[in-house]
């Protein structure tokens, strides 16, 4: 019977540790990583000594840094989790303020797990071993992450990669003054006999004879105006690239 339950505690023994591996060599990327906040212990100690011809006492007593004891005892006991040195990249924030150099029964670990993006409280409480603080914050976060663990990990994603804003509107290029648009034109040539006669198109003087106008499409009428002839008028057509040539031999007044 003895021999039987001690090979079962072997195989147990064996199996443990085997187990313990294989969940270890699990993917980093699906653990949860945690960052390990600076920490100081206090170290007190005293020493007492008497004897027939006197005695005598010494204390001490200070501060030392065990951030990273604890990060290593974190990767003993916890191997289900990645610590990480860099707070922004981390799912969870453990705070542990170990104290060393004191007796069992005057050990004080206090520890507190935050989880970073949306700063909850995961656990608070206070131990007698850096072991057992440990532990409880490994047992916190392993909880935690189990429920929560995909948002955590798709809110740090977004929070270290923001969408993309549309860049601001640019201010509209300036446009060119377009040219004027063109008007179409032809040229009209106006000869008189006798020459100087004054010259009005559509009721407006533009020159004496003989002379060249350019004249916008369409119709219009010349007016010729010399004094002691008479007043000589037409209408015509003018079109774009024609040239128009008027020649126009003004007939004189009748003397009264």
């Amino acid at each position: 019977m003895l021999k039987s339950f001690t090979l079962a505690l072997a195989l147990l023994t064996l199996a443990g540790p085997a187990g313990a591996q294989n969940n270890s060599k699990s993917d980093p990327a699906d653990k949860p990583r945690v960052f390990i906040s600076d920490s100081q212990s206090w170290e007190v100690g005293s020493v007492s000594a008497g004897g027939p011809g006197g005695g005598g006492s010494r204390s001490a007593g200070g501060a030392r840094p065990q951030t990273a004891e604890i990060i290593k005892t974190f990767g003993e006991r916890c191997p289900q989790v990645v610590t990480n040195n860099i707070q922004t990249k981390a799912d969870y924030i453990v705070l542990l303020d170990h104290e060393g150099g004191k007796s069992f029964v005057r050990h004080k670990n206090k520890v507190a797990v935050f989880a970073r993006v949306r700063g909850d409280s995961v656990i608070s409480k206070s131990t007698v071993s850096l072991g057992g603080s440990v532990q409880d914050a490994c047992e916190a976060i392993k909880a935690d992450w189990a429920v929560h663990g995909s948002a955590i990990r798709e809110a740090s994603m977004a929070a270290a990669d923001p969408p993309q804003k549309d860049p601001p509107p640019q201010p509209a290029a300036m446009l060119a003054p377009s040219a004027p648009p063109t008007t179409s034109t032809g040229k009209l040539s106006i000869t008189t006999i006798p020459d100087g006669a004054d010259i009005e198109v559509d009721g407006s003087f533009v020159g004496n004879a003989p002379s060249e106008v350019q004249l916008p499409d369409g119709d219009h009428t010349v007016t010729l105006r010399k004094a002691g002839f008479k007043d000589w008028a037409r209408k015509l057509k003018v079109s774009s690239g024609s040239n128009v040539r008027l020649n126009a031999e003004l007939e004189k007044t009748v003397a009264q």
